[in-house]
């Protein structure tokens, strides 16, 4: 089965009101002209849902009483388990040691069998395949599926309803099943309208595939935006892509985080890493007005947020590291604390350590955590103490 508009206006049909019509927001607040598609919002915190829903409405009777597998870091397993409890068919889910306690608590409570095995999607993936074999359950593809692309195509179909001048749609890209059936509906509606992926930089593995010409697997993954972590896209959705997608660019981790960061402070939305990327992507570069960032899910690990909103604000320049030495004297720490009180700075943490290897007898090494105004007040701290003699690195 191939997936074009029609096939995703099916999809749509199927899923009817199982799934809710996201908002599409205006975000000047964080660059002009962009508008976010608010998936975080959907059914489980993520778009999911839409291709779950439209690959497990058209299972067989006998399909369901199999069982279905599905493998998955979090939002494909908590869309899987939410279908499979309102169709009532039984539902394992193999994820990724590690997973976000998050995603595989709310898995667990939506009645699926929780199977944890190796440390990424591919590992897991592997395992729901032995499982087939074994049980002969149904498996349910994160995103090498034409029925599941089809459903999350049905993203595209809301924005140009909802923004018919929309210019250029940006999607984050994992296994590339998202951009697969958005680019598939929008290229079909809008031949003109610009479709760009985004991945990030310990996950590119789409970006390496189309520079290589052939699919590439990534000998390891590593990000925050765990949603993106595939080490190969599947041969399908790579062709789609090739066809229909304008360009794949990758964001840096600090880029991810400092877009959480502005999406609650600024959009009043709490995205993950993945749902985050887009957005990512819409700040560090220009592009064609109006703009649609794809917030693609807002399963965001709680136990993480602390330090993803302090990453954000060392990025955004409002948290100033700073490494430097004093002099071993009654007094020296002060000085250096009143300067930084003099130009402004809100002192978050301090460092002291006098016996750290490598220091002459007489100093003491001092690392500091500032709160400042911005990029303007940081530069203006460190060229304060800079111009009283301190010796500066950034931690």
């Amino acid at each position: 089965m191939s997936v074009g508009l029609a096939e995703v206006q099916a999809a749509r049909e199927r899923i009817g009101g199982a799934v809710l019509r996201t908002p599409l927001l205006p975000a000047d607040a964080l660059a002009p002209g962009l508008w976010l598609k608010a998936e975080s919002l959907q059914r489980m915190g993520s778009f999911k849902v839409r291709g779950a829903f439209s690959r497990m409405r058209l299972l067989t009777a006998d399909e369901r009483a199999r069982g279905v597998v599905a493998a998955s870091a979090g939002n494909h397993a908590q869309g899987v388990a939410l279908v499979a409890r309102e169709l009532g068919i039984r539902a394992s889910i193999v994820m990724p040691e590690g997973a976000p306690l998050t995603k595989l608590e709310a898995t667990r409570r939506l009645g699926a069998e929780v199977i944890q095995e190796g440390t990424t999607f591919d590992a897991a993936f592997a395992k729901a395949q032995t499982l087939v074999r074994e049980h002969g359950y149904v498996l349910i593809h994160a995103f090498d599926d034409a029925a599941v692309i089809a459903g999350q195509g049905t993203v595209a179909l809301e924005i140009l309803e909802d923004l018919p001048d929309c210019a250029c749609m940006l999607v984050p890209i994992g296994g590339g099943g998202l951009i697969s059936g958005v680019a598939a509906a929008a290229k079909a509606l809008r031949p003109d309208i610009r479709v760009i992926g985004v991945e990030a930089a310990g996950a590119a593995a789409m970006a390496e595939s189309l520079k290589a010409g052939r699919l590439v697997t990534l000998p390891s993954v590593h990000t925050i935006a765990d949603g993106l972590a595939v080490k190969q896209p599947s041969q399908r959705t790579f062709d789609m892509v090739r066809a229909l997608v304008d360009d794949v660019v990758v964001v840096a981790e600090d880029e991810v985080a400092r877009a959480m960061l502005l999406l609650i402070e600024r959009a009043r939305l709490v995205a993950e890493g993945a749902g985050a990327a887009a957005t990512a992507a819409a700040l560090s570069r220009s592009w064609p007005r109006p703009t649609v960032a794809v917030v693609s899910g807002g399963n965001v690990d709680v136990t993480m947020l602390g330090e993803i909103i302090d990453r954000g604000l060392v990025g955004e320049g409002r948290y100033l590291r700073l490494r430097t030495r004093v002099p071993d004297r009654p007094g020296a720490l002060a000085t250096l604390l009143r300067l930084v009180a003099d130009e402004g700075g809100n002192l978050v943490s301090v460092e002291h350590d006098r016996l750290r290897a490598g220091l002459p007898l007489d100093e003491t090494w001092v690392a500091l955590l500032i709160e400042t105004r911005g990029p303007e007040h940081a530069a203006a701290l460190r060229d304060r103490l800079g111009r009283e003699g301190y010796a500066l690195t950034e931690a």
